[in-house]
């Protein structure tokens, strides 16, 4: 016979410990507060909105704290930033010991672990959450979410089995944050290109498994809403709307005795760089091709931005800064195409043109010029403006003019092609 003492007790110790977690949260909460004292901002408003009805909710016998909790997770989430996501986290962790069948608590937890760089953990409560929905249709976001992150996982071990040989850390990697990841990545694959050479079967197989392990970690950052409406593209995209285009760069500066505005608009393609202006007579009106490099944590911050151009290209690393500026920089309805991750840093990236002894302060202008014609699908690429050349650093310049075919000093043009 059961001891009906014995149950009761047990379901005293089991909301003792359902308060304690509560408590627990409240004080997570608390903490976060006092951090963030004298930080203003509509997000850390509704966050604090959202503290205090949890708050309010475990003064109140009828209320059910539960809910009120997941929303001050989900309002850490959107706060953003270490503290938030670090609040979000321990609020997910109690959670889902609350209620260890709510998917909502699941989500949560992986989300958190997804925004603070935790992939491989944050699989598992995505796996967690899917296994509780009972239309997977409902929660297509963490489906897609985790499909990104198996395939990432697929890269590494596929990789990893290319060259058994060389005592390859990439099966180490596999659970380790993109952040330690990606970079570890980078180093194996120019490890094995300078060993075997750019030409062996498996190391092509192993730049195209990198290519596609950066675009997975880096792509979901161009999400369409913060694009305002333009097209995400690669490397693919850019040589499609590329092939069999005559193309030209100009330089910012009007130069005297350069080609006139007419025959720079004759071109099928005209690209220019960083901040510049256009003249009709001078230098031309069309803009089909803009390229701005971000230097530092500080985002480049030029009214070129605002001028309409077909395609975008955005260079800049590492990718946390690179994806901060292009949300913020991106100006709604003014390019219709944008440059995704990997085309961030063509000159550096392995699975690119891979050539990493160039200087980090490399001008915009050489790294277009030189992605154009490493892509090369252009029967006519010129350099209008630049001089013999100028705007180029003394390396740069010997290396237009190494690989020119033609330069008329008269109109200061210079022929790739």
């Amino acid at each position: 016979m059961t001891n009906p003492l014995a149950g009761l007790f047990k379901a005293r110790q089991k909301e003792a410990a359902r308060l304690e977690l509560f408590a627990r949260s409240m004080r997570l909460c608390g903490e976060y507060l006092a951090a963030q004292s004298e930080t203003s901002s509509p997000r850390h408003a509704r966050l604090t909105r959202a503290i205090g009805t949890f708050a309010t909710s475990l003064d109140t016998p009828s209320a059910d704290p539960f809910d009120s909790l997941l929303k001050v997770g989900e309002r850490a989430l959107e706060a953003g930033g270490d503290s938030g996501l670090a609040l979000a986290l321990g609020v997910a962790e109690t959670s889902t010991r609350i209620r260890q069948r709510s998917r909502g608590a699941w989500r949560l937890h992986g989300l958190a672990l997804d925004g603070l760089g935790r992939e491989a953990e944050a699989l598992e409560c995505y796996e967690r959450h899917l296994t509780l929905v009972q239309d997977s249709g409902a929660a297509k976001e963490v489906v897609r979410r985790i499909d990104t992150l198996r395939r990432q996982r697929a890269c590494l071990e596929e990789a990893d089995a290319l060259f058994p040989r060389a005592g390859s850390p990439l099966r180490d990697l596999l659970g380790q944050p993109s952040a330690v990841a990606a970079p570890e990545f980078a180093a194996f694959v120019q490890a094995r290109v300078a060993e075997h050479g750019a030409g062996d079967p498996a190391v092509r197989r192993l730049l195209r498994l990198y290519g596609t392990y950066r675009r997975l970690v880096e792509r979901p950052a161009l999400s369409d809403p913060l694009l305002g409406g333009s097209t995400p593209i690669g490397v693919g995209g850019l040589r499609g709307l590329l092939e069999g285009r005559t193309v030209c760069l100009v330089s910012g500066a009007d130069a005297a005795g350069s080609a006139s505005g007419a025959e720079i608009d004759g071109y099928d393609l005209v690209a220019r760089c960083d901040s510049f202006g256009v003249r009709v007579e001078g230098t031309g009106e069309r803009t089909d091709l803009h390229a701005v490099s971000l230097r530092g944590e500080t985002p480049w911050d030029g009214p070129a931005w605002t001028q309409p151009a077909g395609i975008r290209l955005v260079f800049g690393s590492p990718a946390a800064p690179w994806r901060r500026a292009t949300r913020q920089r991106l100006v709604p309805g003014a390019q219709e195409h944008i440059g995704d991750a990997s085309l961030r840093a063509p000159l550096t990236d392995p699975a690119l043109i891979g050539e990493g002894d160039w200087e980090p302060a490399t001008t915009t202008a050489f790294t277009v010029l030189r992605l154009l014609d490493f892509l090369d699908v252009s029967p006519r690429l010129d350099l209008i403006g630049f001089g013999l050349p100028g705007r180029l650093r003394p390396r740069e310049a010997e290396w237009v003019m190494d690989h020119a075919t033609h330069a008329d000093n008269s109109k200061m043009r210079i022929a790739l092609r």
